[in-house]
Parts: C-alpha cells; sequence; structure tokens
C-alpha cells in the first residue's frame, strides 16, 4: 500500500497541517475536506489515489492540526491558504477534490486563482445563494452542542450526526467526533458556507468540473441539478447509497469515480 506522509507547511496562518501520498513527480491532487472534519476524512481515500498521483490531503486553516492565524473564518481565507500550500510545495496547478464544504472552498479557488486549478471534482457541494443564506438561517445549528459537566454534550455530538451515518459503522462517527473537538468553534464551517456568496463566483468557474451526488445525503444530493445549472459544461455522477461521510464511508466508489474522471482529462 502507498504509504502516507504527513508533515507541516509554515504559512502566513502559521503551521498548516497536510497528509500526502503518492510519486511527487505524478500529476498532483489536492483534497479539501468538509466542516468540521481533517485530512482523516481522505485517510482511506489517499492510498487509492496515491497510486496514481501526487495527493495532498490538507487541514483547512482553523481545523485538525491547522492553525488559522486569528484571521476570521471564510471560504475565502481558506481558498487563500490553500493556495498558499501550493506554492509551499511547488505545485503549480493541481486538481481539485472537494467534499461539502471542501467543494465550496474548491470553487472559490478556482474562481481566484484559475491559472492554479486544472479541474474540480465537487463532491456533495451545495450552491450557497440567497435562497440557500435564507434557509440556513432559518434552521438550528448543524453541530453545537452546549458544554455539559457531565460530557452528555459528547453523546449530543454524536447523535445530531447519527442519523445521516451510515448504520453498524460507529467508526465513522467515532472519527467525526473526534475532529470536531479539535475545532475552536463547531459551528464555523458551516456558517462560512452560508454567508459564502456562490452565486458571484462560480460563473467564472471554467475548468472541467465533475458534480459527486451521495444519493443518500439528504444536505447535498438535492443541490446537484442546481450545480449543474450553474456549470453547464459538468456532468454528475451518482454514487448510490452514500451518505454526508462518503470519502470515508465508500473510499473505493469514491476513488474510482475521481481517478475516471481524472483519466478523460489531456
Amino acid at each position: 500500500m502507498t504509504a502516507i506522509r504527513r508533515a507541516f507547511a509554515d504559512l502566513s496562518v502559521g503551521q498548516v497541517h497536510y497528509a500526502a501520498c503518492g510519486e511527487a513527480s505524478a500529476p498532483p491532487v489536492l483534497l479539501l475536506h468538509q466542516s468540521p472534519r481533517s485530512w482523516a476524512e481522505y485517510r482511506a481515500v489517499l492510498p487509492l489515489l496515491g497510486a496514481h498521483r501526487r495527493t495532498i490531503a490538507m487541514d483547512t486553516a482553523g481545523f485538525g492540526d491547522s492553525e488559522d492565524g486569528g484571521v476570521p473564518a471564510s471560504i475565502a481565507q481558506w481558498a487563500r491558504v490553500a493556495c498558499e500550500l501550493l506554492d509551499a510545495l511547488n505545485i503549480r496547478q493541481a486538481d481539485l477534490v472537494g467534499h461539502h464544504t471542501g467543494g465550496v472552498v474548491a470553487v472559490e479557488l478556482a474562481a481566484a486563482f484559475p491559472d492554479r486549478v486544472r479541474s474540480l471534482v465537487l463532491s456533495s457541494t451545495p450552491f450557497t445563494d440567497e435562497a440557500f443564506r435564507l434557509a440556513r438561517a432559518q434552521r438550528p445549528p448543524i453541530d453545537e452542542v452546549a458544554p455539559s459537566e457531565d460530557g452528555t454534550h459528547l453523546a449530543a455530538l454524536w447523535q445530531k450526526r447519527q442519523g445521516f451515518y451510515p448504520p453498524g459503522r460507529p467508526d465513522l462517527l467515532e472519527a467525526f467526533v473526534r475532529d470536531a473537538l479539535k475545532v475552536a468553534h463547531v459551528e464555523a464551517g458551516h456558517r462560512a458556507v452560508a454567508s459564502y456568496r456562490m452565486e458571484d463566483r462560480i460563473g467564472t468557474v471554467k475548468q472541467p468540473t465533475l458534480i459527486v451526488r451521495a444519493t443518500d445525503d439528504p444536505f447535498a444530493a438535492p443541490h446537484a441539478a442546481e450545480l449543474r445549472h450553474q456549470l453547464p459544461h459538468a456532468r454528475i455522477v451518482d454514487i448510490e447509497g452514500g451518505m454526508v461521510p462518503l470519502p470515508d464511508q465508500m473510499p473505493d466508489a469514491f476513488a474510482r469515480t475521481v481517478l475516471d474522471f481524472l483519466a478523460t482529462l489531456r
């Protein structure tokens, strides 16, 4: 199996953590995770992609083991830091793979730094327009729970996600809780997504794009058709049975879908 190598890069926000797989001479792929996860969302995907590509999974600034430099959380800031990581790794251009929040960051990175992005894989990515923002404002927090002296808030955090995860996979919920506990403000990522004006940016995205729809993800699956309307050059691929934790739930199907798409590019 291709080995995973972990390291830190000194960037404008401080130390940013990433994990890498594959030969340095292979075409690079940057993986961007959902909130409030970390690179570990792609732990099982990394060696599958790394057998063919130079694959990097970063911890978004402020998540996992990456510092945020005290800079307020925003999609634009996270895209800038991701581009800084490409600079630090001497990667001129990369294919981007983003899941949930990571897909939103990928859209911004492609819009803000078009020469640095060869293609996009947008997995379970919402289209964050005014309707999305209004709907999000009317809903309760996604992951936020009030701290308790007896630790019952940890069970509450687990239970908030349980219905969106496959039965019989407590390992996936454990991975989520571990990552959530590392984040200073567990809702920061969701708030950043909810305030991002994707409608002002997505029209500039011209790179080849694949939209991955996890069919059993109630948050994101309905957005696939809307994204496809905004990106008429894109196509949709369904992963049947996929849920919110798609990359670590179904790593083989996820990696195969990404590699099949990348193989079509010239």
